[in-house]
């Protein structure tokens, strides 16, 4: 793929948590040829554009509404240029872009979403554990508690706290006092909570407290925003490890069926 094959557009771009290794081969091509980047830059480090043509305009959208930013995308699309809306993480989660696809549709601007890597995909990863552990836990629920952004009230927190699944609650830390008070009905006091800062960046910061200490330790560490929890029994280093059926012996699929004697 080179510059000409890039067509006039916008490209919605996960840019991840943060670490510039983690932008899909996708991402990584689009950004080299995009003639424009909005990019959210109080949230995506400046690193992730390391890559992009010296010629590329780069704008800065923290400061700005959806009021100022789609008008400069419909006009450098008009223009026929390739243009990126750099988010951070993955687009599909807490990112806003809804709002901007309708307007986009409305203008009959053509657009395309690229997916990236979620905070909880990273977290997990450096804690080294699988969220889905077989006998263990099998759901993972990703949430927020209700702030400036109201949370339907089928999806209240403590409702989703009865499931006792790997829990993963973004954009709580300003309210991280109700939100431990809400879990702490559901799962016990000592459950393994892993705080997540700035995951990917050169700043991150993880830590692992029991969940009767979450708040007490978000507080400690003066954390506001861009900070994940996990609360999951998988964190727990003395479960009983029950082993997958996908790759046990006895176990046949049509990939793997039962050998002939």
């Amino acid at each position: 793929m080179n510059h000409k094959q890039l067509a006039p557009a916008v490209y919605i771009v996960g840019a991840g948590p943060g670490d510039p290794d983690l932008l899909t081969v996708k991402a990584q091509k689009i950004l080299a040829q995009a003639d424009t980047i909005l990019v959210a830059d109080s949230l995506v480090p400046i690193e992730i554009l390391q890559g992009v043509r010296p010629d590329a305009e780069v704008i800065r959208t923290g400061n700005k509404t959806l009021e100022e930013i789609l008008p400069v995308m419909v006009d450098r699309v008009r223009s026929h240029r390739a243009v990126v809306r750099l988010h951070s993480g993955d687009p599909s989660l807490y990112s806003a872009i809804g709002e901007q696809m309708q307007a986009l549709a409305d203008a009959n601007i053509p657009f395309e979403v690229i997916p990236g890597i979620s905070a909880f995909q990273a977290a997990a990863a450096t804690l080294k554990v699988e969220l889905t552990v077989p006998g263990l836990v099998q759901t993972i629920i990703l949430t927020r508690i209700s702030g400036r952004t109201e949370v339907p009230p089928a999806e209240e927190l403590a409702s989703l706290a009865a499931h006792q699944a790997s829990l993963c609650l973004y954009l709580s830390a300003r309210h991280i006092e109700s939100a431990q008070e809400k879990l702490l009905q559901h799962y016990s006091p000592d459950t393994t909570v892993a705080i997540c800062y700035r995951l990917g960046w050169p700043d991150e910061k993880i830590c692992l407290v029991p969940l009767e200490e979450m708040a007490v330790a978000t507080e400690r560490e003066n954390l506001v925003r861009t900070t994940l929890y996990l609360i999951s029994p998988a964190l727990t280093k003395n479960y009983d490890r029950a082993r997958s059926r996908l790759y046990h012996p006895e176990h046949t699929h049509i990939f793997r069926p039962t050998s002939k004697r």
